[in-house]
């Protein structure tokens, strides 16, 4: 846990997961990416975490995403190798002190299943009853259409009922969404997700989304097979690295099961990582 500005920041864990190596980082082979990340199993999938950000201030509670859904059928759960075994959204924030009526805010990078699946009960009411949630406006009209490429991601009943009962605020580019809080469009992996940076002039913490999904994915030509756009991405990477750099930005690594977070620096062969910092508890 550290402090930004007026908030406590930590990293809960919501769950485990598994997807295939090869997708998770397209053209680099596969000697490569098990060097720089984790071995894969008898399937070819690679250990994933769903870690989410909780934000604490004086009068707020703030969520970056919401992990995976704990009601996806049999099925795909075992297609992706998701386990509630060790860790749960709802254990996380209790053992914070978080009941889901306390959160305030929930800002959604993007609508893909492992980013918003815990925004809605089974019984399609929302989780987090008392919050406003926010996602970008040209997001929200890609999930409502999405391509054949895209569209196994997109499951409307995690997240359709939070438009229905008027909970979603649509942004519109880049901004402060809330004191200390800032979005930007990110654009290769889908449509306008949003990374979110939370500063206070001298520390900032960048929460990158599926841009970085782990810390393996730092080196510009680390981008995933499931990018919609892979060239985007790396366009995307290479205007942010600098700035990550020269300003020393905390990056946490939503997806990453072995860090929570860390510093790029410049090595022999470009950006990688510094020490690794833990922000989960």
């Amino acid at each position: 846990m550290i402090t930004i500005g007026p908030y406590t920041v930590t990293l809960l864990e919501t769950c485990r997961f598994g997807l295939d190596g090869g997708a998770m980082f397209g053209v680099v082979p596969k000697t490569l990416w098990e060097r720089a990340y984790a071995p894969a199993d008898a399937k070819n999938r690679i250990p994933m975490a769903a870690k989410v950000l909780l934000l604490r201030s004086a009068d707020r509670t703030i969520l970056v995403d919401t992990g995976n859904s704990p009601f996806m059928s049999p099925k795909l759960q075992d297609i992706y190798g998701i386990t509630f075994a060790d860790h749960t959204l709802d254990a996380s924030l209790t053992a914070h002190g978080v009941a889901a009526s306390d959160v305030t805010d929930v800002i959604l990078t993007h609508l893909h299943f492992d980013h918003v699946g815990g925004a809605v009960l089974a019984d399609g009411t929302p989780r987090f009853a008392n919050a406003k949630h926010y996602v970008q406006r040209d997001h929200y009209a890609w999930a409502l259409n999405p391509t054949e490429k895209d569209r196994a991601s997109f499951m409307p009943e995690m997240y359709q009922p939070l438009f229905d009962r008027n909970m979603v605020e649509l942004l519109d580019g880049a901004g402060e969404v809330l004191p200390n809080i800032g979005v930007e469009p990110l654009f290769g992996h889908t449509q306008a997700m949003q990374g979110i940076t939370v500063s206070d002039g001298q520390t900032t913490l960048f929460y990158p989304a599926d841009l970085m999904p782990t810390g393996a994915h730092v080196p510009v030509p680390y981008v995933m097979g499931y990018d919609n756009h892979p060239l985007t991405t790396i366009a995307e990477k290479k205007k942010l690295l600098p700035r990550i750099i020269d300003e020393e930005w905390i990056v946490v690594f939503e997806h990453d099961a072995l860090r929570d977070a860390a510093r790029v620096v410049i090595g022999d062969r470009g950006p990688m990582l510094s020490e690794p910092i833990v922000l989960t508890a």
